[in-house]
Protein backbone atom coordinates (compact mmCIF):
# COMPACT_ATOMS: atom_id res chain seq x y z
CA UNK A 1 0.00 0.00 0.00
CA UNK A 2 1.11 3.55 -0.68
CA UNK A 3 1.04 6.36 1.84
CA UNK A 4 -1.94 8.69 1.61
CA UNK A 5 -1.48 11.43 -1.01
CA UNK A 6 -0.83 14.19 -1.74
CA UNK A 7 2.91 13.84 -2.17
CA UNK A 8 4.35 17.33 -2.64
CA UNK A 9 7.19 17.42 -5.18
CA UNK A 10 9.79 20.15 -4.78
CA UNK A 11 11.72 21.39 -7.79
CA UNK A 12 13.54 24.39 -9.21
CA UNK A 13 11.64 26.88 -11.37
CA UNK A 14 13.65 26.60 -14.58
CA UNK A 15 11.94 25.23 -17.66
CA UNK A 16 14.17 22.17 -17.64
CA UNK A 17 13.52 21.49 -13.94
CA UNK A 18 9.77 21.89 -14.44
CA UNK A 19 9.86 19.59 -17.44
CA UNK A 20 11.79 16.78 -15.79
CA UNK A 21 9.76 17.10 -12.58
CA UNK A 22 6.62 16.90 -14.68
CA UNK A 23 7.78 13.48 -15.92
CA UNK A 24 8.28 12.38 -12.30
CA UNK A 25 4.89 13.80 -11.34
CA UNK A 26 3.27 11.72 -14.08
CA UNK A 27 5.13 8.58 -12.98
CA UNK A 28 4.15 9.06 -9.33
CA UNK A 29 0.54 9.72 -10.29
CA UNK A 30 0.42 6.50 -12.30
CA UNK A 31 2.10 4.52 -9.50
CA UNK A 32 -0.57 5.81 -7.10
CA UNK A 33 -3.24 4.46 -9.45
CA UNK A 34 -4.66 7.91 -10.14
CA UNK A 35 -5.67 9.20 -13.60
CA UNK A 36 -3.31 11.68 -15.34
CA UNK A 37 -5.76 14.56 -14.86
CA UNK A 38 -5.45 14.13 -11.09
CA UNK A 39 -1.69 14.81 -11.08
CA UNK A 40 -1.89 18.28 -9.57
CA UNK A 41 -4.13 16.95 -6.81
CA UNK A 42 -2.25 13.81 -5.78
CA UNK A 43 1.31 14.94 -6.62
CA UNK A 44 1.44 18.75 -6.77
CA UNK A 45 4.62 20.49 -7.87
CA UNK A 46 6.12 23.07 -5.50
CA UNK A 47 8.50 25.48 -7.24
CA UNK A 48 11.50 26.73 -5.27
CA UNK A 49 14.04 29.37 -6.32
CA UNK A 50 17.59 28.45 -5.34
CA UNK A 51 20.62 30.65 -4.86
CA UNK A 52 22.15 29.07 -7.96
CA UNK A 53 19.12 30.24 -9.96
CA UNK A 54 19.27 33.79 -8.61
CA UNK A 55 22.96 34.37 -9.32
CA UNK A 56 23.65 33.92 -13.03
CA UNK A 57 26.61 36.19 -13.68
CA UNK A 58 29.35 34.24 -11.88
CA UNK A 59 30.79 30.74 -12.00
CA UNK A 60 29.58 28.33 -9.33
CA UNK A 61 33.15 28.08 -8.05
CA UNK A 62 32.92 31.73 -7.01
CA UNK A 63 29.62 31.51 -5.12
CA UNK A 64 29.69 28.19 -3.29
CA UNK A 65 29.41 25.29 -5.72
CA UNK A 66 26.67 23.05 -7.05
CA UNK A 67 25.02 22.69 -3.63
CA UNK A 68 23.50 26.13 -4.30
CA UNK A 69 21.07 24.33 -6.65
CA UNK A 70 19.92 21.94 -3.91
CA UNK A 71 20.28 23.67 -0.53
CA UNK A 72 16.96 25.56 -0.40
CA UNK A 73 15.05 22.56 -1.74
CA UNK A 74 16.62 20.31 0.88
CA UNK A 75 15.65 22.80 3.60
CA UNK A 76 12.04 22.59 2.41
CA UNK A 77 12.26 18.80 2.53
CA UNK A 78 13.72 18.74 6.03
CA UNK A 79 11.10 21.08 7.48
CA UNK A 80 8.20 19.23 5.86
CA UNK A 81 7.08 21.76 3.25
CA UNK A 82 7.60 19.13 0.53
CA UNK A 83 7.72 15.31 0.58
CA UNK A 84 10.13 14.56 -2.27
CA UNK A 85 12.71 16.64 -4.12
CA UNK A 86 13.66 16.16 -7.75
CA UNK A 87 17.28 17.04 -8.52
CA UNK A 88 19.57 16.57 -11.46
CA UNK A 89 21.91 13.94 -10.04
CA UNK A 90 24.99 15.82 -11.25
CA UNK A 91 24.01 18.70 -8.92
CA UNK A 92 23.69 16.47 -5.81
CA UNK A 93 26.71 16.65 -3.49
CA UNK A 94 28.59 13.42 -2.83
CA UNK A 95 27.29 13.18 0.75
CA UNK A 96 23.63 13.47 1.76
CA UNK A 97 22.63 15.95 4.50
CA UNK A 98 21.67 14.26 7.79
CA UNK A 99 18.06 13.11 7.69
CA UNK A 100 17.79 12.87 3.89
CA UNK A 101 18.32 10.03 1.42
CA UNK A 102 18.17 9.40 -2.31
CA UNK A 103 15.06 7.20 -2.40
CA UNK A 104 15.12 6.42 -6.12
CA UNK A 105 17.03 7.03 -9.34
CA UNK A 106 14.73 6.68 -12.38
CA UNK A 107 15.94 5.48 -15.76
CA UNK A 108 18.72 7.66 -17.09
CA UNK A 109 18.52 9.96 -20.09
CA UNK A 110 21.43 10.39 -22.51
CA UNK A 111 24.55 11.00 -20.34
CA UNK A 112 26.64 12.61 -23.08
CA UNK A 113 27.73 16.20 -23.59
CA UNK A 114 26.29 17.77 -26.73
CA UNK A 115 28.26 20.03 -29.07
CA UNK A 116 26.06 22.91 -30.25
CA UNK A 117 27.09 25.40 -32.93
CA UNK A 118 25.39 27.36 -35.65
CA UNK A 119 28.20 26.81 -38.15
CA UNK A 120 30.59 24.09 -37.06
CA UNK A 121 29.96 20.34 -36.90
CA UNK A 122 32.43 19.34 -34.20
CA UNK A 123 35.05 20.55 -31.75
CA UNK A 124 37.75 19.55 -34.22
CA UNK A 125 36.16 21.68 -36.94
CA UNK A 126 36.23 24.91 -34.91
CA UNK A 127 38.63 27.55 -36.28
CA UNK A 128 41.78 28.56 -34.43
CA UNK A 129 40.96 30.65 -31.35
CA UNK A 130 37.22 29.96 -31.51
CA UNK A 131 35.08 31.02 -28.53
CA UNK A 132 33.57 28.12 -26.61
CA UNK A 133 30.94 28.75 -23.94
CA UNK A 134 30.52 26.62 -20.82
CA UNK A 135 30.17 27.08 -17.07
CA UNK A 136 31.68 23.67 -16.30
CA UNK A 137 35.32 23.47 -15.24
CA UNK A 138 35.35 19.84 -16.43
CA UNK A 139 34.07 20.73 -19.90
CA UNK A 140 36.57 23.59 -20.05
CA UNK A 141 39.48 21.31 -19.16
CA UNK A 142 38.42 18.55 -21.56
CA UNK A 143 37.97 21.06 -24.38
CA UNK A 144 41.37 22.65 -23.77
CA UNK A 145 42.99 19.23 -23.58
CA UNK A 146 41.73 18.53 -27.09
CA UNK A 147 42.07 22.10 -28.40
CA UNK A 148 44.43 24.29 -26.32
CA UNK A 149 43.92 27.15 -28.77
CA UNK A 150 40.25 27.62 -27.89
CA UNK A 151 39.08 30.62 -25.89
CA UNK A 152 36.77 29.20 -23.22
CA UNK A 153 34.38 31.74 -21.71
CA UNK A 154 31.87 31.39 -18.87
CA UNK A 155 28.31 30.71 -19.95
CA UNK A 156 25.64 30.22 -17.28
CA UNK A 157 21.86 30.38 -17.34
CA UNK A 158 19.02 28.14 -18.42
CA UNK A 159 19.24 26.10 -21.63
CA UNK A 160 17.17 28.62 -23.60
CA UNK A 161 19.36 31.48 -22.35
CA UNK A 162 22.53 29.68 -23.43
CA UNK A 163 21.12 28.85 -26.85
CA UNK A 164 20.03 32.48 -27.29
CA UNK A 165 23.54 33.74 -26.54
CA UNK A 166 24.96 31.28 -29.08
CA UNK A 167 22.44 32.47 -31.68
CA UNK A 168 23.37 36.09 -30.89
CA UNK A 169 27.00 35.39 -31.84
CA UNK A 170 28.51 35.56 -28.34
CA UNK A 171 30.14 32.17 -28.93
CA UNK A 172 31.19 29.98 -31.83
CA UNK A 173 30.00 26.88 -30.00
CA UNK A 174 28.72 25.77 -26.62
CA UNK A 175 28.59 22.49 -24.71
CA UNK A 176 25.36 21.34 -23.05
CA UNK A 177 24.07 18.15 -21.46
CA UNK A 178 22.33 16.06 -24.11
CA UNK A 179 19.76 15.01 -21.50
CA UNK A 180 18.55 18.57 -21.05
CA UNK A 181 18.16 19.10 -24.78
CA UNK A 182 16.25 15.82 -25.11
CA UNK A 183 13.90 16.56 -22.23
CA UNK A 184 13.09 19.97 -23.70
CA UNK A 185 12.56 18.59 -27.20
CA UNK A 186 15.60 20.49 -28.46
CA UNK A 187 17.75 17.52 -29.46
CA UNK A 188 17.91 18.79 -33.04
CA UNK A 189 20.13 21.63 -31.76
CA UNK A 190 23.03 19.22 -31.18
CA UNK A 191 25.54 19.05 -34.02
CA UNK A 192 27.35 16.15 -32.36
CA UNK A 193 28.18 14.47 -29.07
CA UNK A 194 31.33 13.89 -27.05
CA UNK A 195 32.23 10.23 -26.57
CA UNK A 196 31.42 9.61 -22.89
CA UNK A 197 34.15 6.98 -22.52
CA UNK A 198 36.83 9.20 -24.03
CA UNK A 199 35.59 12.37 -22.29
CA UNK A 200 33.60 11.25 -19.22
CA UNK A 201 30.70 13.53 -18.28
CA UNK A 202 29.82 14.73 -14.79
CA UNK A 203 29.07 11.84 -12.41
CA UNK A 204 25.36 11.06 -12.67
CA UNK A 205 24.82 13.29 -15.72
CA UNK A 206 21.48 12.50 -17.35
CA UNK A 207 20.07 10.89 -14.20
CA UNK A 208 17.59 12.31 -11.72
CA UNK A 209 17.66 11.90 -7.94
CA UNK A 210 14.42 11.56 -5.97
CA UNK A 211 15.32 12.71 -2.49
CA UNK A 212 13.16 12.12 0.60
CA UNK A 213 13.34 12.29 4.37
CA UNK A 214 14.87 9.17 5.89
CA UNK A 215 12.15 7.05 7.49
CA UNK A 216 9.32 9.02 5.91
CA UNK A 217 6.20 7.28 4.57
CA UNK A 218 7.29 8.09 1.03
CA UNK A 219 10.97 7.10 1.19
CA UNK A 220 10.48 3.34 0.71
CA UNK A 221 7.46 3.74 -1.57
CA UNK A 222 9.42 5.86 -4.04
CA UNK A 223 11.80 2.95 -4.63
CA UNK A 224 9.31 1.51 -7.12
CA UNK A 225 10.47 4.28 -9.50
CA UNK A 226 14.08 3.16 -9.17
CA UNK A 227 15.91 1.81 -12.26
CA UNK A 228 18.51 -0.71 -11.07
CA UNK A 229 20.96 -0.44 -14.02
CA UNK A 230 20.99 3.36 -13.67
CA UNK A 231 21.44 3.08 -9.90
CA UNK A 232 24.45 0.78 -10.36
CA UNK A 233 26.16 3.01 -12.93
CA UNK A 234 25.53 6.14 -10.88
CA UNK A 235 26.86 4.39 -7.76
CA UNK A 236 30.16 3.75 -9.56
CA UNK A 237 30.44 7.31 -10.84
CA UNK A 238 29.55 8.89 -7.50
CA UNK A 239 32.01 6.60 -5.74
CA UNK A 240 34.73 8.28 -7.79
CA UNK A 241 33.20 11.67 -6.97
CA UNK A 242 33.37 10.89 -3.26
CA UNK A 243 36.95 9.63 -3.40
CA UNK A 244 38.13 12.73 -5.22
CA UNK A 245 36.15 15.00 -2.89
CA UNK A 246 35.16 16.67 -6.12
CA UNK A 247 33.32 19.96 -6.35
CA UNK A 248 32.91 22.69 -8.94
CA UNK A 249 36.58 23.45 -8.31
CA UNK A 250 37.60 19.99 -9.50
CA UNK A 251 37.67 19.16 -13.20
CA UNK A 252 36.61 15.51 -13.10
CA UNK A 253 34.27 13.21 -14.95
CA UNK A 254 33.16 9.60 -14.57
CA UNK A 255 31.20 7.31 -16.85
CA UNK A 256 29.96 3.80 -16.10
CA UNK A 257 28.28 1.35 -18.42
CA UNK A 258 27.08 -2.23 -18.09
CA UNK A 259 28.59 -4.57 -20.65
CA UNK A 260 27.44 -8.18 -20.44
CA UNK A 261 27.82 -9.09 -16.78
CA UNK A 262 30.28 -6.37 -15.76
CA UNK A 263 30.22 -2.70 -14.87
CA UNK A 264 32.89 -0.77 -16.75
CA UNK A 265 34.02 2.59 -15.34
CA UNK A 266 36.23 5.37 -16.71
CA UNK A 267 37.30 8.16 -14.35
CA UNK A 268 39.21 11.23 -15.45
CA UNK A 269 40.53 14.28 -13.64
CA UNK A 270 42.25 17.19 -15.31
CA UNK A 271 44.15 20.36 -14.58
CA UNK A 272 41.82 23.31 -15.31
CA UNK A 273 43.84 24.27 -18.39
CA UNK A 274 43.72 20.71 -19.75
CA UNK A 275 47.51 20.46 -19.75
CA UNK A 276 47.52 17.47 -17.39
CA UNK A 277 45.12 14.54 -17.18
CA UNK A 278 44.90 11.61 -14.78
CA UNK A 279 42.75 8.66 -15.82
CA UNK A 280 41.79 5.22 -14.55
CA UNK A 281 39.60 2.48 -16.01
CA UNK A 282 38.26 -0.64 -14.33
CA UNK A 283 35.41 -3.09 -14.10
CA UNK A 284 33.44 -4.89 -11.43
CA UNK A 285 30.32 -6.86 -10.60
CA UNK A 286 26.87 -5.58 -11.55
CA UNK A 287 25.96 -4.61 -8.01
CA UNK A 288 25.45 -1.11 -6.59
CA UNK A 289 27.63 -1.62 -3.51
CA UNK A 290 30.48 -3.18 -5.49
CA UNK A 291 30.16 -0.55 -8.22
CA UNK A 292 30.56 2.17 -5.61
CA UNK A 293 33.68 0.46 -4.29
CA UNK A 294 35.08 0.37 -7.82
CA UNK A 295 34.52 4.12 -8.12
CA UNK A 296 36.05 4.77 -4.72
CA UNK A 297 39.14 2.76 -5.68
CA UNK A 298 39.72 4.41 -9.05
CA UNK A 299 39.06 7.87 -7.62
CA UNK A 300 41.48 7.27 -4.74
CA UNK A 301 44.20 6.18 -7.18
CA UNK A 302 43.79 9.39 -9.17
CA UNK A 303 43.77 11.52 -6.05
CA UNK A 304 46.96 9.89 -4.78
CA UNK A 305 48.69 10.54 -8.09
CA UNK A 306 47.45 14.06 -8.80
CA UNK A 307 47.17 15.57 -5.33
CA UNK A 308 46.71 19.35 -5.18
CA UNK A 309 47.28 19.72 -8.91
CA UNK A 310 43.56 18.99 -9.42
CA UNK A 311 42.36 22.16 -7.77
CA UNK A 312 41.82 25.39 -9.71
Amino acid sequence: MSPIPPIRIGTRKSLLARTQSGHIQAAITAALGAPPEAADEVAPLVFITTTGDRIQDRRLTDIGGKALFTKEIEECLLDGRIDVAVHSMKDVPAEQPPGLCVAAIPVREDPRDAFVSGEWDSMAALPQGARLGTASLRRQAQALKARPDLVVETLRGNVDTRLARLAAGDFDAILLAAAGLNRLGLNAQARGFLDPWAAPPAPGQGALALQAREGSDWADWLNRLNHAPTEICVAAERGALTALEASCRTAMGAFARIVDDRVELAVEALAPDGAACWRREGSGAVDAAEARQLGLRLGAEIKAEAGDLLLE
